[in-house]
């Protein structure tokens, strides 16, 4: 019976998957067919590079959701890790000496969430709305209002260039690197099938032998580590440091990884399914901007999507039930 209800769960997620992911390219035929300049080759680039940060947040993102916890300082992570970068280049420090401290400090932060979150045993909500406000408000501290610019041009040329003569942007590798280790760790290694265990039942899978704080410590600190990542990525593409990049960028995040398919309560969750969502975020915000349709309006359209990707799911297992 357990294999039975095992197997059906499988399939109502891959129904999910497969939704999603046709939606997606409806969307996209739909936008390349009715917004101009939608499908040029020029603006893939730049949707590429729009949707990068949140793309390679959310693949730990989605890890620590399937635990049954978030991470909302992702953004706040990602802007103290552009604003230290800002200062170190002021104060003539090595490039090379720079991205790695970057590095390191967002592996730092995710520590921190993680210690609260595993150690002290706090709820990882009320724990990552703190350390977001905390983490800008030092950002901050360390840069202020200003912006820091003139970073090195061959950094700045390969983040905003493409593979040779092809279209696509040279941090799409990034993308495609980090994308393939993440499935590979949640659907192909112990590490993955313990993240599932512990999102099903955290009890249960301590029985099972799996260490539930450690595991989520770790998982928090790459998070914290890509997050890093994403603000330098961020800053050299705009070859601007500023205190508040990538400021909101979490609701994105977290959109996109349940408009995927992850339960945000823990327990199911695929990478596929959230590149979709990432990919169909992405797509319709780059549409609207091609239709010169305000910031203010792309917000909204983020929360409605974060919202249906809450009720989709949920509607669809009550009429299953009925």
């Amino acid at each position: 019976m357990s294999a039975e209800l095992t197997a059906t769960r499988v399939a109502r997620f891959a129904n999910w998957n497969v939704a999603i992911i046709a939606i997606t390219v409806v969307v996209l035929i739909v936008a390349a067919a009715t917004v101009d300049n939608f499908g040029t080759s020029q603006n893939f680039g730049f949707l590429v590079l729009d949707v990068l940060p949140i793309a390679i947040i959310a693949l730990p993102m989605t890890l620590i959701i399937v635990t049954g916890e978030i991470d909302l300082s992702v953004a706040s992570t990602l802007g103290l890790s552009s604003a230290v970068l800002g200062y170190l280049w002021n104060a003539n420090q090595p490039i090379e000496t720079i991205i790695p401290l970057c590095l390191l400090l967002g592996a730092v932060l995710g520590a921190v969430n993680g210690f609260f979150v595993t150690v002290l045993g706090l709820p990882s909500l009320a724990v990552t709305i703190g350390t977001l406000a905390l983490y800008r408000g030092l950002a901050f501290v360390v840069l202020g209002d200003s912006a820091v610019a003139d970073f090195p041009p061959t950094y700045t040329d390969w983040v905003t260039g493409t593979i040779g003569s092809t279209p696509f942007p040279n941090v799409l590798i990034v993308v495609v690197v980090l994308a393939v280790v993440f499935a590979v760790v949640l659907h192909a290694t112990p590490i993955g099938r313990a993240v599932f265990a512990v999102g099903a039942s955290e009890q249960a899978a301590r029985f099972a032998g799996v260490r539930p704080g450690r595991l989520k410590f770790w998982l928090y600190v790459a998070c914290g580590l890509v997050s890093g990542l994403a603000g330098v990525l961020w800053t050299l593409r705009y070859s601007s440091a500023r205190a508040d990049n990538g400021a909101g960028l979490e609701l994105a995040v977290v959109a996109a990884v349940l408009l995927g398919g992850v339960s945000i309560f823990g327990g199911k969750g695929a990478l596929p399914g959230v590149i979709a969502g990432v990919v169909l975020l992405g797509s319709l915000q780059n549409a609207l901007r091609l239709s010169d349709v305000s910031n203010e309006a792309l917000n909204v359209v983020t929360g409605v999507l974060l919202i249906a990707s809450v009720l989709g799911p949920n509607l669809a297992n009550r009429l299953r039930r009925t």
